[in-house]
């Protein structure tokens, strides 16, 4: 690239410049006194401040012509060479398109938004260099958080993986599905670039997560926890994915799509945390009849304390690997434990109208009020009534509500008799 530059200047085949060349003999104060040289000589020439485009080419222009008015292999030739490198260094990096761009860019279903950030350094996503956010405008999709230089933004290929998300959200559920590199003919499985596991032309990465493999470009080494080892083999441990497989973990981690029941019923018996997570999804759903039903406790909002895991106001089944991760750390344990406790203390203590729908155990006809969530309570399943644990179990006669209710059913479609017709 300095070759190329010194090209342009016309002057390349007279000049030759020590202090580019691979020879690193000089000694650091020789180095030094060269530049206060070049910087005093371009200050007489008027060339050291440049602060916009017009004003880099003018300067480009006068240095040029300051080379060729010199004598040559002159030391101040060869300082005013250094300058014009720098010069086209400067006006290069802002060449970047300006400011008038627009804020939002849609592009493959991305959306685009030109951040303002000036001091942050990122990696475009499609060139795989440096944003350099202080002299180049760059743009990040608010979907999938891709990220790239404004120049590339219309050389990207890969649609957004956010739409993916939402019409397709399931996992592999595979252990790293791999069917090798000659079923995706030595290419990579996204850009489809040549690839080789001995790194000729480009390095093959296998993902993690898809079994498939990627170039450089594609798959930066990334590390994320793969679904599909949490459910099977309660494996945390974050591995290599690639880009895109990086991004639509990302997006899914709060999704809840993970029937564990289905998937792997045997987790449950070996992992102690997952059967006290269930334990307390069931009781936070008998609670919420009486929410739904009291005023006050809607007036509070007491089910939004767990609106970042709505699901579970819905069902007991359905996990997300954010649910998994948490229960394996210890997180969702605490906290839902603190949220039952909350919720426990309206209905029993707090309110007086969720208090008048508890239930008495009508099998011993003894102690305080029951209510379905309590641990030593058993609910018949046929009309929910409640009773003490020990009673329900010991007693081998029905249910007492539901013989009263079959008996009343058998009332009312009674046929009736002569005596009530007179």
């Amino acid at each position: 690239w300095i070759l190329a530059c010194l090209r342009t200047t016309s002057l390349a085949p007279q000049v030759s410049f020590p202090l580019l060349s691979s020879k690193r003999k000089f000694c650091r104060s020789k180095r030094d006194s060269t530049a206060r040289k070049a910087i005093g000589f371009l200050k007489e020439q008027g060339l050291f401040l440049a602060s916009d485009v017009q004003q880099l080419r003018q300067a480009i222009q006068e240095c040029k012509q300051v080379i060729l008015d010199l004598p040559e292999h002159s030391e101040k030739q060869k300082d005013a060479v250094v300058r014009l490198i720098h010069l086209r260094l400067k006006l290069q990096e802002l060449k970047d398109p300006n400011e008038d761009e627009p804020n939002i860019r849609v592009l493959l279903e991305h959306r685009f938004y030109k951040e303002k950030s000036k001091s942050v350094k990122q990696t475009c996503d499609k060139c795989n260099t440096v944003i350099w956010g202080l002299i180049q405008t760059w743009y990040t999709c608010t979907g999938c958080y891709y990220r790239c230089h404004s120049k590339c933004l219309n050389l990207i290929s890969k649609p957004c993986v956010r739409s993916k998300v939402s019409h397709q959200a399931e996992y592999e559920l595979n252990i790293c599905p791999e069917a090798g590199l000659d079923s995706q003919d030595y290419r990579c499985a996204e850009c489809r670039a040549p690839i080789s596991l001995r790194g000729v032309p480009s390095e093959a990465r296998q993902c993690d997560y898809t079994g498939q493999y990627y170039c450089s470009h594609c798959h930066w080494n990334d590390l994320a926890v793969i679904p599909a080892r949490v459910v099977h083999n309660w494996d945390f441990e974050p591995r290599k994915v690639s880009r895109g497989s990086m991004r639509y973990l990302a997006l899914m981690m709060s999704r809840p799509v993970l029937r564990l029941r289905e998937i792997n019923p045997l987790l449950f018996n070996y992992v102690e945390e997952l059967v006290e997570i269930r334990k307390l999804r069931q009781d936070i759903l008998l609670m919420k009849p009486y929410f739904i039903t009291c005023r006050e406790a809607m007036a509070a909002r007491l089910l939004l304390q767990l609106q970042d895991r709505q699901h579970f106001v819905e069902n007991d089944e359905m996990y997300s690997v954010q649910d998994l991760l948490d229960t394996h750390t210890g997180r969702l344990g605490c906290s839902l434990a603190e949220t039952h406790t909350l919720f426990a203390k309206h209905i029993k203590l707090d309110c007086e109208r969720c208090q008048a729908k508890g239930f008495v155990c009508e099998l011993c006809r003894e102690g305080d009020v029951l209510f379905p969530f309590d641990s030593h309570t058993s609910v018949c399943a046929d009309c929910s009534a409640v009773f003490h644990r020990d009673c329900y179990y010991d007693n081998s006669t029905t249910c007492p509500r539901c013989a009263r209710l079959t008996l009343r059913k058998q009332s009312l479609f009674q046929e009736p008799g002569p005596d009530l017709d007179a």
